[in-house]
C-alpha cells in the first residue's frame, strides 16, 4: 500500500528568499535551456535541504543512469528529484521510470509556468526557481528494498566523499 507522505518533517519552515529589486514573481522570461535548468535545480535542491536531506546534484546510480538531485535523510531514505526545464524535455525523457528502484519518493522539478498536468500523476511536485522551492504535490512513499538501500547508501557515501576529497585537495 503507498502512502502519499512529505519528504520528512522540517527541521525548520521552509525559508523563501527575496527576490532581487525589480524581479517580477513567476515571470522569467530571460531564462531558457541551461540557465532556467540551474535555477530550477538550486531552488529544489535548497528545499531538500530544508526538509532535512543531504543532497547529491548530478549522481549517476547502480544503473549508470544520472538523477539531477538525489537526497538522503536522517532515517535512511532516498529521494530523488528530476528536473524539468520544459514540456519539450519532459516529452524527450523516457529514462526517468528508470529511477524508481532507486529511492523511496520521486519528484519533478518545474518552474512556476510549467503545464503541471503533464506531470505523471504518482509522482510528487516541486516548483521552484533560483531561490527557493516548493512541494506542490508530496510523492507516495514506495520502499526501496533493503539490498538496493545498502548499496545506494554505500554508493551515496562513496561519491560524497569523493568530491569532499577533491575539494579538500583543492583548498590546500
Amino acid at each position: 500500500m503507498q502512502h502519499s507522505l512529505p519528504l520528512a518533517a522540517p527541521r525548520r519552515p521552509p525559508v523563501l528568499r527575496p527576490r532581487p529589486a525589480g524581479a517580477v514573481p513567476g515571470s522569467r522570461p530571460e531564462l531558457a535551456g541551461a540557465s532556467a535548468t540551474a535555477d530550477i535545480t538550486r531552488g529544489a535542491a535548497r528545499l531538500i535541504a530544508d526538509l532535512g536531506y543531504r543532497g547529491l546534484t548530478e549522481m549517476r546510480l547502480a544503473n549508470r543512469r544520472r538523477v539531477d538531485i538525489i537526497g538522503l535523510d536522517g532515517r535512511g531514505r532516498f529521494a530523488i528529484v528530476e528536473v524539468k526545464s520544459s514540456l519539450a524535455d519532459l516529452r524527450a525523457d523516457d529514462k526517468w521510470p528508470d529511477y524508481l528502484a532507486f529511492c523511496d519518493h520521486f519528484y519533478f522539478a518545474v518552474a512556476a509556468d510549467f503545464p503541471l498536468a503533464a506531470l505523471p500523476g504518482e509522482t510528487g511536485i516541486i516548483v521552484a526557481d533560483r531561490f527557493a522551492g516548493a512541494v506542490l504535490r508530496a510523492a507516495p512513499l514506495v520502499a526501496m528494498t533493503a539490498a538496493a538501500r545498502r548499496r545506494q547508501t554505500l554508493l551515496f557515501a562513496h561519491v560524497a566523499a569523493a568530491r569532499l576529497s577533491r575539494v579538500s585537495r583543492s583548498a590546500i
